[in-house]
């Protein structure tokens, strides 16, 4: 395998590997995860076409990420920013956050690994809750970065933000209201 290359797609940083591979006979295989692009090549492909392969690989990646970029939203980021700096050291790190209007069940989520990873999506069904709460929202899905699943280290760095008792007490309040099972919210 080769050494990881990064490549600065507009400031996002991309790791590319490239390892040729003798059980591969004619196709270039990649895949994508996160900020990492793995590549494998058959041992016989000449070294032009595979860089010309890279290049366009990277360029789907890059084009891809751009989209995602595209549709983050400004307001929302440098919430994310200010919450992640103030409660969690600025430890946490995300690629885009954006509000959404097709999430009827959740108030956020957040992805792990493949080439969204680190996308995080807000429902734009809580825009006109109280500001705390959508911090919480926020705060929380930051923290599946960290920690993917609701184990006892997740709680406990979610925690750091200090309103996230009552604010879970507000959607409880919120889903029992709507007839809503309170678990899918939280």
């Amino acid at each position: 395998m080769s050494e990881g290359r990064p490549i600065e797609p507009d400031g996002d940083a991309i790791t590319v590997e490239v390892a040729r591979d003798g059980r591969l006979k004619k196709t270039i295989r990649w895949e994508w995860n996160g900020n990492r692009v793995r590549i494998r090549a058959p041992k016989r492909v000449p070294q032009r076409q595979l860089d010309r392969q890279v290049a366009e690989i990277i360029e789907r990646v890059k084009r891809r990420r751009a989209k995602v970029r595209a549709q983050a939203d400004a307001d929302l980021e440098a919430r994310a920013q200010r919450i992640n700096g103030r409660y969690f050291d600025g430890d946490l790190t995300w690629h885009a956050i954006r509000w959404v209007s097709n999430m009827r069940k959740r108030l956020g989520s957040c992805t792990q690994g493949g080439p969204t990873d680190g996308d995080i999506r807000i429902s734009s069904r809580i825009k006109g809750w109280p500001g705390w709460i959508v911090d919480y929202v926020v705060a929380h899905e930051l923290v599946h970065r960290a920690h993917p699943n609701h184990s006892a280290a997740f709680w406990a760095c979610l925690a750091r933000y200090p309103k996230t008792e009552r604010a879970r007490g507000f959607i409880q309040g919120v889903a029992f209201q709507l007839g809503e099972d309170v678990e899918e919210w939280l």
